[in-house]
């Protein structure tokens, strides 16, 4: 993708332009709609911009903050998202954490660890972990289109080399488990005296979202994830899901893939 066409479809947004279609990109810049097209989907799985199926447009996502765009999580997602972090965190004595796609990385939004908790794994804000080799990134690759989600595995593919095998099979397996259960586990596979459990969380008009809860795996055991941890973090990625679209749509929910579950 040559950089100096890429940097020009990015700065055909601003404040008054936040959504674009390809048509009226091409026309902003000057460049080929054909090309527009190939640049767009390039920007997309760079984790640049957002597209949204529903509008058919692109607005500016998570990476694009480090060409000086504050496109990152709305300060309102990520105030109501630590509030309930913080409740489940306490409940739970576990370590609560925020993340979104940047490229083909995770990036830490934000995290709550549990009184009662004994870790310490410092997943601060800007924190980065590889989409590839980590619950959240699975459950962030299952919350995408499918074709998104195979042109993220293929720059995968070229960047894990002779790893990508036993990666792929992991992804596949956490992208069912989401797509079966709502949440995907980890007990001890990546690390192993941890065990993950992790949600998407599909925001409004937003990149998706990932909320995790991290323990020792003598504390998460399999019974206590699949009965306890995995529902109770999938209602409260429901709970933020139905208040944000609320709040998006004047009160009437756009999402609402599931019913919201009471949080015990």
């Amino acid at each position: 993708m040559p950089l100096a066409r890429g940097l020009a479809v990015l700065a055909a947004f601003g404040p008054e332009q936040a959504w674009l279609g390809n048509q009226e990109i091409s026309l902003e810049t000057g460049i080929p709609a054909s090309t527009v097209t190939r640049l767009l989907q390039s920007l997309v799985a760079l984790g640049y911009l957002h597209h949204d199926e529903a509008r058919r447009k692109y607005r500016l996502a998570a990476a694009s903050l480090a060409l000086g765009y504050a496109a990152i999580a709305d300060p309102a997602v990520q105030r109501e998202a630590s509030i309930e972090m913080c409740k489940f965190a306490e409940a739970t004595d576990t370590y609560v954490v925020l993340g979104t796609r940047d490229r083909l990385d995770v990036s830490v939004l934000d995290s709550r660890v549990g009184s009662q908790a004994v870790l310490d794994l410092r997943l601060t804000p800007g924190k980065r972990l590889n989409i590839a080799s980590s619950l959240m990134g699975s459950a962030l690759l299952a919350a995408i289109p499918e074709l998104e989600r195979c042109y993220l595995q293929g720059n995968v593919e070229r960047r894990a080399g002779r790893d990508w095998p036993m990666l792929r099979r992991r992804m596949a397996e956490k992208i069912w488990q989401v797509h079966e259960l709502g949440f995907c586990m980890s007990l001890g596979e990546w690390e192993p005296e941890l065990a993950t459990v992790a949600v998407p969380v599909c925001v409004p008009e937003q990149p998706p979202l990932v909320l995790a809860c991290i323990g020792r795996t003598a504390r998460m055991a399999r019974a206590r994830v699949e009965r306890e941890l995995g529902p109770r973090l999938l209602a409260m990625a429901q709970v933020l899901q139905e208040r944000l679209a609320s709040r998006e749509s004047g009160g009437q929910n756009r999402l609402a893939p599931h019913h919201p579950a009471s949080l015990p």
